[in-house]
């Protein structure tokens, strides 16, 4: 199917363009084979994961291994690997959707799945050369090999580029001796290739390195981490100990490691961002299925307007969540097709393909994962004391979810990279941020309108808030670059408010436009709870957004300067017409409470 340019919005451009809700994708448009893939690996969950909960509680790491050597024989190791490399060769869609389904009913094989799928494999297949390839790519896709990543060191964290690991070349420069520590090595205890970043003499950045794990070679395990969650995923340090490496193992090209972790790290973010979602949609229905039998005050919990408000919010969480990461992920997916349309090859097409959204990539990641963390812990106060225990399923999905919000770079890391590299576009000129930013100057230099405008379509008020969120967001990012030029990215607290508001906006935006898609082809009848779920959430993120735009005009504005922007914030954030929110949050919960699920 052609798929026209003008249609396919750039990356970060969501926050200077309007898009149009009939060029957006919804899980309502999943074809018929993407639905019964995920039937697929539902199915597989459903007999191979969710009978043996206790087990893997119990760090069972045989039992993690051997699921996944079974998620292997179904080929679902290999759906993003291409088909002449042994693997199913889906679209970025579709790879999304497996994630997701495999990921929400046990943190510990979301974490196995994620680290061989990804980071553990996707190296090779969009670094490697036809070589690499063929010789170890459909070991990975079937899972007869499991991939390790070794990035992360003592004194390199978020720091990527700052590790110690050396790589010298030998006399004879047939191999490279690898010798470090590496640290967090998620699968270290059964995987049997790992993708290693090293440094070469005084290089300025790293280079990657596919290493075979051979004990015989240089390469010592040691003992697994003591975990919070995930107990039964393998995280083991790996040491390096003058550990011979062909040359020809050298992936890509001699300093090109940075760049390979950075473009892993964009994949990883959306992916953690898909696999957040079911684990959501689980514990939500959990939650109400609890408050639909307990019974307090000769009354159903669920019929309380506390517990309502909780199971209403997790409801709305999720929903918007599932709008704005399946909306990037086909962003994604029709960029990739149009690169490739245009004569880039598979490995060019992919890796712009994700670039391109690497803005969206870090805001998902964040929102998707503090979301995870809200929802269980509101799960866990819905249960109550039986909440705490270990014998339901909610302590254990809050001390899994846990860790969502460091896996692919910390939340504050990924919160300012989302700003840094959307102003780097802007300045690179591959999208036009001055001009609407100096068009917002100059409107707050004019006389606001008072006049009431017609707010009787569908969400003709919600998408005049977007509009005019969209308004301060380019308002302090534009005072922002004026005030500190390129020492902006000095003031972090500063970067990590305005990230907030970039976020926001996103998700909001993200729920409006499914919701009237599904309005205009299915009818608004069908649709009341999602408009209500669309409605809760913008009032929430209009919250958001006046409190920390607030944060930042007073942090680097005083007196004439100040007033005006503040003046602007509470232009930008008006209603015309308040939504009744606690009426919002009853009718999402009647509706969960009929379906006693999360049935969106």
């Amino acid at each position: 199917m052609e798929i026209k340019e003008q249609n396919v919005t750039r990356g970060g451009e969501f926050v200077i363009k309007e898009t149009n809700s009939e060029n957006v994708f919804t899980p309502e448009d999943f074809s018929e084979e993407q639905l019964m893939m995920k039937q697929a690996v539902r199915d597989f969950i459903e007999k191979e994961v969710m009978p043996h909960r206790e087990r893997f509680e119990n760090k069972d790491y045989q039992l993690t291994e051997d699921t996944m050597k079974k998620a292997g024989d179904l080929g679902f190791l290999g759906v993003a690997v291409p088909q002449e490399y042994g693997g199913m060769g889906m679209g970025f869609v579709s790879t999304m959707l497996v994630c997701e389904t495999i990921s929400g009913a046990c943190g510990s094989l979301s974490t196995a799945f994620g680290a061989h799928t990804g980071i553990g494999t996707m190296p090779i297949v969009l670094y490697g050369n036809e070589e690499q390839n063929k010789k170890f790519v459909p070991k990975l896709a079937s899972g007869e090999v499991f991939g390790a990543y070794c990035l992360t060191e003592p004194t390199a964290g978020s720091d990527a580029n700052s590790g110690k690991t050396k790589a010298v070349l030998s006399k004879d420069g047939s191999h490279y001796e690898i010798t470090g520590q590496k640290m967090w090595i998620s699968n270290a205890g059964f995987a049997k290739l790992f993708i290693v970043f090293a440094r070469i003499e005084d290089d300025k950045n790293i280079t990657g390195f596919i290493v075979p794990n051979e004990s015989d070679n240089g390469i010592i395990l040691g003992e697994e981490e003591k975990k919070l969650g995930i107990h039964s995923s393998s995280t083991r340090q790996v040491f390096f100990n003058e550990t011979k490496v062909p040359v020809e193992n050298m992936l890509s090209e001699r300093g090109s490691g940075f760049k390979i972790a950075v473009n892993s790290l964009n994949v990883g973010r959306i992916k953690l961002a898909a696999a957040c979602l079911d684990a959501q949609k689980r514990v939500t229905t959990y939650a109400i299925k609890y408050a639909n039998e307990r019974t307090q005050f000769k009354t159903k919990i669920i019929d309380f307007e506390a517990i309502k408000e909780k199971v209403a919010i997790m409801a709305t969480d999720t929903y918007v969540g599932e709008s704005a990461t399946y909306r990037a992920a086909k962003d994604i997916e029709d960029r990739i097709k149009i690169r490739h349309d245009n004569g880039n090859n598979f490995q060019e097409s992919e890796l712009k393909g994700v670039e391109e959204y690497a803005i969206e990539c870090s805001l998902l990641k964040v929102a998707l994962s503090e979301d995870m963390q809200n929802i269980a812990d509101e799960g866990i106060q819905v249960f109550g004391g039986m909440g705490f225990s270990a014998e339901t399923p909610m302590e254990g999905a809050w001390r899994d979810c846990r860790i969502g919000r460091i896996y692919e770079g910390t939340n504050e890391i990924n919160r300012m990279l989302s700003v840094g590299m959307l102003i780097k576009k802007a300045m690179k000129g591959h999208i036009d941020f001055i001009n609407p930013a100096t068009k917002v100057a100059d409107e707050l230099m004019g006389i606001p309108s008072f006049e009431v405008p017609d707010l009787t379509a569908l969400f003709s008020q919600e998408k005049l808030i977007l509009t005019n969120l969209k308004k301060v967001f380019l308002m302090l990012a534009g005072a922002g670059i004026k005030k500190f030029g390129d020492k902006l990215e000095e003031h972090q607290q500063m970067l990590l408010a305005v990230s907030d508001i970039l976020i926001e906006i996103y998700m909001a935006e993200s729920a409006v436009l499914r919701t009237e898609k599904n309005c205009n082809r299915f009818g608004k009848e069908t649709q009341t709870e999602q408009i209500a779920m669309t409605q809760l959430y913008l009032y929430k993120a209009v919250d958001i957004i006046q409190s920390r735009g607030k944060e930042v005009i007073i942090s680097f504005s005083k007196g004439d300067e100040q007033k005006g922007l503040l003046m602007g914030l509470k232009r930008f954030t008006k209603y015309f017409e308040f939504p009744n929110v606690i009426e919002l949050k009853n009718k999402i919960a009647d509706k969960l409470k009929e379906e006693n699920k999360y049935c969106f």
